[in-house]
């Protein structure tokens, strides 16, 4: 009977090794979680009044419990890299079903899809309309490669002063041959529907009655065809247009464009003292634009950047919790997938109720990365190993002088 007890002992000291082992063997693993042997003592019988007498017969493996401390997080700059500071886990998405992982390493397939290093495809909630993400539907989070859309410019706001001293010129406007025929010019770019810059041009006129200037609007050295008047009163501020807008006729650009038409905002433009300046000249619309960088908030919404300045909003970050993580199911690459122990997914936003927030950039380490423990623990197991077998070898010598005496 002591060489089985002795056994169960051996066993239940090697299966700690071989946790203590695995555990050691994945400190450098990204999101890898720690396990623990647990063990219980083993009775051949149980009844009325056996207690007091029934001696154990010895030990057996029960479960190995993963440990879902969190490690450290670490920063590497990659901008597909993730890492979650409090509960929560990355959802998957492949041909078998959903998983779910704290390893946040990720990387754009060759149509864009971001997945892991087995090709499971990160999910988030899709973007709404309204700026808003529909957090009852999963989608793979796809970055765009196409190009930005360009929008073609339609209204110019600018502020500006222009001077009350001001005097008319003396010869008909000819903004080409003849500078003297206006008194200020704010040059600006636009924009037509195909993203193609163009040259706007704007040419202030003193008008010959009191605190009245002409507007004439050229783009690329053309005519919009027509002139429209400022008037302010005598303490510099605008008076007409009441609105301060200034709209005038569209004018052909590039071939294939919509012809472009333009709307000047005046309602900043003042009349003060003998000095003309511009303080900001802010024309809408810009040009077509390319996927220069991703950007992800700690809410996990994840944002193209384009060079042309844009950005879209292409989901947030699907994430899960579960009302007992020890009974999630354990797969290969440090995911797990959901189980009757468990209980089906809870999902939300990071940032949002316990779930914790995202930080791009990062990588959460295993949470066996600090060696110590382990070391502990390894030690520990060792020297239960070492004690079990010397039980066999007292029990053996045991056996061995009883078989003497019988001789």
């Amino acid at each position: 009977m002591p060489f089985n007890i002795a056994l169960s002992g051996l066993n239940a000291a090697s299966s700690d090794l071989e946790v203590t082992a695995n555990n050691i063997a994945n400190t450098g693993t990204t999101g890898f979680k720690g396990s623990r042997a647990q063990f219980a003592e083993l009775f051949n019988a149980a009844g009325p009044n056996l207690s007091a007498t029934q001696i154990g017969s010895g030990v057996r493996l029960t479960n190995v419990a993963q440990q879902f401390t969190a490690g450290s997080v670490e920063t590497t700059n990659n901008s597909l890299d993730f890492a979650i500071s409090g509960e929560g886990f990355f959802t998957l998405h492949d041909g078998k079903g959903y998983s779910y992982t704290r390893a946040g390493a990720f990387q754009k397939n060759q149509n864009g899809f971001v997945t892991n290093a087995n090709g499971q495809r990160l999910q988030v909630f899709p973007a709404l309309s309204n700026g808003t993400f529909d957090s009852s539907t999963l989608t793979d989070l796809q970055l765009l490669g196409s190009q930005n859309a360009a929008k073609a410019t339609g209204a110019v706001q600018m502020a500006l002063n222009l001077p009350s001293d001001a005097v008319a010129p003396a010869t008909p406007f000819d903004p080409v041959n003849d500078p003297a025929s206006y008194n200020q010019s704010t040059p600006f770019t636009a924009y037509d529907s195909l993203g193609a810059t163009h040259n706007g041009t704007v040419y202030f006129v003193k008008d010959a009655a009191a605190n009245v200037w002409n507007a004439n609007l050229y783009v690329d050295g053309v005519s919009t065809g027509a002139s429209q008047q400022l008037t302010f009163n005598s303490s510099g501020a605008l008076v007409a247009p009441a609105n301060g807008k200034l709209a005038f006729p569209a004018v052909s650009v590039s071939p294939g464009s919509d012809p472009m038409q333009l709307t000047l905002d005046m309602s900043k433009a003042t009349q003060f003292g003998n000095t003309y300046a511009a303080s900001a000249i802010n024309p809408d619309g810009y040009p077509t634009g390319i996927l220069a960088s991703i950007d992800v908030s700690n809410q996990g919404v994840v944002q193209a950047k384009y060079s042309n300045g844009q950005t879209t909003s292409l989901g947030q970050l699907a994430m899960a919790q579960f009302s007992n993580e020890q009974g999630l199911r354990q797969l290969d690459n440090t995911n797990w997938a959901a189980s009757y122990d468990s209980g089906t997914p809870i999902m939300g936003a990071a940032g949002n109720g316990t779930f914790g927030s995202v930080q791009a950039g990062a990588l959460e380490a295993s949470n066996t990365a600090d060696l110590t423990a382990q070391l502990v623990n390894m030690i520990k197991a060792q020297r239960n190993y070492q004690a079990n077998a010397q039980v066999i070898s007292t029990d053996n010598q045991l056996t061995q002088t009883i078989i003497n005496i019988r001789n």
